[in-house]
Protein backbone atom coordinates (compact mmCIF):
# COMPACT_ATOMS: atom_id res chain seq x y z
CA UNK A 1 0.00 0.00 0.00
CA UNK A 2 1.19 3.37 -0.85
CA UNK A 3 2.55 5.57 2.15
CA UNK A 4 1.19 8.77 2.08
CA UNK A 5 3.07 10.29 5.18
CA UNK A 6 4.73 13.44 4.29
CA UNK A 7 8.13 12.54 5.08
CA UNK A 8 10.04 15.67 3.92
CA UNK A 9 9.49 19.21 2.04
CA UNK A 10 10.12 17.23 -1.21
CA UNK A 11 7.07 14.25 -0.89
CA UNK A 12 3.87 16.88 -1.21
CA UNK A 13 3.24 17.78 -5.26
CA UNK A 14 -0.76 18.17 -4.83
CA UNK A 15 -0.81 20.31 -1.76
CA UNK A 16 -4.19 22.79 -0.47
CA UNK A 17 -3.40 25.98 1.27
CA UNK A 18 -6.20 25.28 3.96
CA UNK A 19 -6.74 27.93 7.13
CA UNK A 20 -4.75 25.47 9.24
CA UNK A 21 -1.83 26.12 6.51
CA UNK A 22 -1.79 29.68 6.32
CA UNK A 23 -1.59 29.77 10.33
CA UNK A 24 1.66 27.63 10.10
CA UNK A 25 3.07 29.43 7.26
CA UNK A 26 2.27 33.28 8.67
CA UNK A 27 4.08 32.03 12.37
CA UNK A 28 6.96 30.31 10.26
CA UNK A 29 7.27 33.79 8.36
CA UNK A 30 7.38 35.85 11.55
CA UNK A 31 10.61 33.41 12.74
CA UNK A 32 12.61 35.28 10.67
CA UNK A 33 12.86 38.42 12.36
CA UNK A 34 11.92 37.06 16.11
CA UNK A 35 13.60 34.71 19.07
CA UNK A 36 12.12 32.73 22.12
CA UNK A 37 9.09 30.82 20.62
CA UNK A 38 8.18 27.76 21.29
CA UNK A 39 5.30 26.31 19.41
CA UNK A 40 3.68 22.75 19.38
CA UNK A 41 1.54 21.70 16.02
CA UNK A 42 -0.95 19.24 16.85
CA UNK A 43 -3.34 17.17 15.10
CA UNK A 44 -5.50 14.21 15.23
CA UNK A 45 -3.82 11.54 13.40
CA UNK A 46 -4.27 11.45 9.45
CA UNK A 47 -4.59 15.59 9.54
CA UNK A 48 -0.87 15.62 7.75
CA UNK A 49 0.65 17.74 10.34
CA UNK A 50 4.65 17.02 8.86
CA UNK A 51 2.89 17.86 5.09
CA UNK A 52 1.68 21.21 6.39
CA UNK A 53 4.83 21.88 8.18
CA UNK A 54 7.42 21.03 5.12
CA UNK A 55 4.82 22.97 2.45
CA UNK A 56 5.59 26.23 4.52
CA UNK A 57 9.47 25.51 4.89
CA UNK A 58 9.36 24.80 1.61
CA UNK A 59 8.40 28.72 0.17
CA UNK A 60 10.10 30.09 3.02
CA UNK A 61 13.71 31.31 3.62
CA UNK A 62 14.45 30.12 6.74
CA UNK A 63 17.32 28.55 8.50
CA UNK A 64 16.05 25.50 10.21
CA UNK A 65 17.68 22.81 12.42
CA UNK A 66 15.55 19.29 11.50
CA UNK A 67 17.72 16.35 13.51
CA UNK A 68 16.80 12.75 13.07
CA UNK A 69 16.40 10.37 16.20
CA UNK A 70 17.47 6.90 15.20
CA UNK A 71 16.38 4.26 18.39
CA UNK A 72 17.84 1.14 18.06
CA UNK A 73 14.83 -0.71 20.00
CA UNK A 74 11.31 0.11 20.52
CA UNK A 75 11.43 -1.39 24.12
CA UNK A 76 13.75 1.15 25.30
CA UNK A 77 13.55 2.98 28.96
CA UNK A 78 12.56 6.73 29.00
CA UNK A 79 15.81 7.49 30.23
CA UNK A 80 17.67 5.64 27.61
CA UNK A 81 15.78 7.40 24.97
CA UNK A 82 16.21 10.75 26.77
CA UNK A 83 19.86 10.06 26.56
CA UNK A 84 20.19 9.14 23.01
CA UNK A 85 18.26 12.04 21.91
CA UNK A 86 20.95 14.28 23.37
CA UNK A 87 23.75 12.51 22.67
CA UNK A 88 22.73 12.67 19.21
CA UNK A 89 21.79 16.29 19.32
CA UNK A 90 25.69 16.67 20.59
CA UNK A 91 27.39 14.45 17.90
CA UNK A 92 25.41 16.25 15.29
CA UNK A 93 26.02 19.96 16.24
CA UNK A 94 29.50 19.27 17.21
CA UNK A 95 29.75 20.20 21.10
CA UNK A 96 30.35 18.43 24.28
CA UNK A 97 27.17 19.63 26.90
CA UNK A 98 23.86 20.03 26.97
CA UNK A 99 24.63 23.94 27.22
CA UNK A 100 26.52 23.87 24.03
CA UNK A 101 23.93 22.91 21.84
CA UNK A 102 21.23 25.41 23.52
CA UNK A 103 24.07 27.86 22.04
CA UNK A 104 24.46 25.97 19.04
CA UNK A 105 21.33 26.06 17.62
CA UNK A 106 20.89 29.94 18.14
CA UNK A 107 22.59 29.89 14.90
CA UNK A 108 19.30 28.98 13.24
CA UNK A 109 16.14 30.55 12.69
CA UNK A 110 14.10 27.58 13.99
CA UNK A 111 14.70 24.15 15.89
CA UNK A 112 12.10 21.85 14.15
CA UNK A 113 11.43 18.49 16.09
CA UNK A 114 9.23 16.64 13.77
CA UNK A 115 9.25 13.50 10.97
CA UNK A 116 12.93 13.13 11.30
CA UNK A 117 12.47 12.28 15.28
CA UNK A 118 9.45 11.02 15.38
CA UNK A 119 9.10 8.65 12.00
CA UNK A 120 13.14 8.13 11.50
CA UNK A 121 12.10 4.21 10.58
CA UNK A 122 11.34 5.75 7.20
CA UNK A 123 14.84 6.97 7.07
CA UNK A 124 16.16 3.92 8.09
CA UNK A 125 14.30 0.72 7.93
CA UNK A 126 16.18 -0.83 10.79
CA UNK A 127 15.69 1.65 13.32
CA UNK A 128 12.76 3.09 15.30
CA UNK A 129 11.42 6.80 15.77
CA UNK A 130 9.66 8.04 18.99
CA UNK A 131 6.09 7.83 17.41
CA UNK A 132 6.66 3.84 17.14
CA UNK A 133 8.82 4.11 20.55
CA UNK A 134 5.83 5.68 22.03
CA UNK A 135 3.03 3.74 20.62
CA UNK A 136 4.98 0.57 21.83
CA UNK A 137 5.83 2.07 25.50
CA UNK A 138 2.08 3.58 26.20
CA UNK A 139 2.27 5.47 29.40
CA UNK A 140 5.91 4.22 30.30
CA UNK A 141 6.91 7.21 28.10
CA UNK A 142 5.71 9.72 30.52
CA UNK A 143 9.18 10.25 32.06
CA UNK A 144 10.89 11.15 28.96
CA UNK A 145 7.92 13.98 27.86
CA UNK A 146 8.35 14.85 31.69
CA UNK A 147 12.51 14.98 31.32
CA UNK A 148 12.22 17.64 28.33
CA UNK A 149 9.35 19.80 29.90
CA UNK A 150 11.87 20.29 32.82
CA UNK A 151 14.76 20.94 30.11
CA UNK A 152 12.15 23.64 29.23
CA UNK A 153 11.98 25.00 32.58
CA UNK A 154 15.71 24.93 33.05
CA UNK A 155 16.96 26.54 30.29
CA UNK A 156 14.43 28.97 29.45
CA UNK A 157 16.72 31.86 29.34
CA UNK A 158 18.66 29.74 26.63
CA UNK A 159 15.67 29.31 24.54
CA UNK A 160 14.54 32.91 24.84
CA UNK A 161 17.32 32.76 21.78
CA UNK A 162 15.88 29.83 20.16
CA UNK A 163 12.88 29.12 18.18
CA UNK A 164 11.36 25.67 18.63
CA UNK A 165 8.83 23.88 16.55
CA UNK A 166 7.53 20.28 17.98
CA UNK A 167 5.33 18.30 15.65
CA UNK A 168 3.19 17.11 18.64
CA UNK A 169 1.08 14.54 19.68
CA UNK A 170 0.26 12.16 22.47
CA UNK A 171 -0.74 8.56 20.56
CA UNK A 172 -2.48 5.52 21.39
CA UNK A 173 -3.56 2.54 19.89
CA UNK A 174 -6.86 1.07 20.64
CA UNK A 175 -8.88 -1.52 18.87
CA UNK A 176 -6.02 -0.97 16.01
CA UNK A 177 -7.09 2.54 15.86
CA UNK A 178 -4.84 5.40 16.37
CA UNK A 179 -6.05 8.25 19.11
CA UNK A 180 -4.34 11.05 20.10
CA UNK A 181 -4.62 12.38 23.73
CA UNK A 182 -4.24 16.25 22.43
CA UNK A 183 -7.12 16.19 20.27
CA UNK A 184 -9.46 13.47 19.61
CA UNK A 185 -11.51 13.25 23.44
CA UNK A 186 -14.02 15.74 23.60
CA UNK A 187 -13.88 16.08 27.64
CA UNK A 188 -10.11 15.91 28.30
CA UNK A 189 -8.41 17.44 24.78
CA UNK A 190 -9.39 20.85 25.41
CA UNK A 191 -8.56 20.99 28.77
CA UNK A 192 -5.00 19.56 28.06
CA UNK A 193 -5.11 22.06 25.23
CA UNK A 194 -5.67 24.76 27.81
CA UNK A 195 -3.01 24.32 30.23
CA UNK A 196 -0.14 23.76 27.55
CA UNK A 197 -1.30 27.06 25.70
CA UNK A 198 -0.49 29.11 28.99
CA UNK A 199 3.12 27.66 28.78
CA UNK A 200 3.13 27.52 24.81
CA UNK A 201 2.03 28.45 21.74
CA UNK A 202 -0.46 25.75 20.17
CA UNK A 203 -1.55 25.58 16.81
CA UNK A 204 -4.09 22.86 15.80
CA UNK A 205 -4.04 21.30 12.77
CA UNK A 206 -7.94 20.60 11.30
CA UNK A 207 -10.06 20.71 8.64
CA UNK A 208 -13.98 21.86 7.09
CA UNK A 209 -15.62 19.31 5.11
CA UNK A 210 -15.42 21.51 2.16
CA UNK A 211 -11.20 21.21 2.42
CA UNK A 212 -11.16 17.41 2.94
CA UNK A 213 -12.73 16.94 -0.02
CA UNK A 214 -10.69 19.24 -1.77
CA UNK A 215 -7.28 18.03 -0.31
CA UNK A 216 -8.82 14.18 -1.43
CA UNK A 217 -9.90 15.00 -4.67
CA UNK A 218 -6.06 16.08 -5.65
CA UNK A 219 -5.13 12.59 -5.18
CA UNK A 220 -7.90 10.92 -5.95
CA UNK A 221 -10.09 10.73 -9.01
CA UNK A 222 -13.52 10.24 -6.92
CA UNK A 223 -16.95 11.67 -7.08
CA UNK A 224 -17.50 13.88 -4.05
CA UNK A 225 -21.00 11.78 -2.92
CA UNK A 226 -18.11 9.27 -1.98
CA UNK A 227 -15.63 11.49 -0.28
CA UNK A 228 -18.35 12.87 1.54
CA UNK A 229 -19.70 9.47 2.95
CA UNK A 230 -15.89 8.64 3.62
CA UNK A 231 -15.55 11.67 5.69
CA UNK A 232 -18.56 10.98 7.69
CA UNK A 233 -17.06 7.67 8.67
CA UNK A 234 -13.66 8.66 9.12
CA UNK A 235 -14.24 12.38 10.14
CA UNK A 236 -11.61 15.09 8.67
CA UNK A 237 -8.29 13.37 8.14
CA UNK A 238 -7.33 13.46 4.79
CA UNK A 239 -4.53 10.68 5.28
CA UNK A 240 -6.89 8.31 6.76
CA UNK A 241 -9.05 8.56 3.64
CA UNK A 242 -6.34 8.19 1.89
CA UNK A 243 -5.46 4.56 2.97
CA UNK A 244 -9.20 3.61 2.65
CA UNK A 245 -9.41 4.74 -1.16
CA UNK A 246 -5.89 2.94 -1.82
CA UNK A 247 -7.10 -0.38 0.41
CA UNK A 248 -10.49 -0.19 -1.73
CA UNK A 249 -8.16 0.66 -5.20
CA UNK A 250 -5.83 -2.75 -4.52
CA UNK A 251 -8.91 -4.95 -4.16
CA UNK A 252 -10.56 -4.09 -7.31
CA UNK A 253 -7.35 -4.62 -9.32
Amino acid sequence: MADFKVQSEGDNNDFVFTRSFRKIYTMFRSLKNRKGRFVLIIGSPGTGKSANIYSALKILDLKVYDPTLLLDDPDMSSSEVFNEFYQTLRKDLGVKTNEEVYKKVQEYDMVLLADKILDSEFVDKDKVGLSLWSLNKGFDTFPFYFGILIEYFKHRKELQKINVVIQTALVFRFKGVKYDILTDFFLISPVIVFILNQFFEVIQISYSKEETREIVKKNFNVDDKKIMLYIDEYGCKPRVIFERLEKKLNRNI
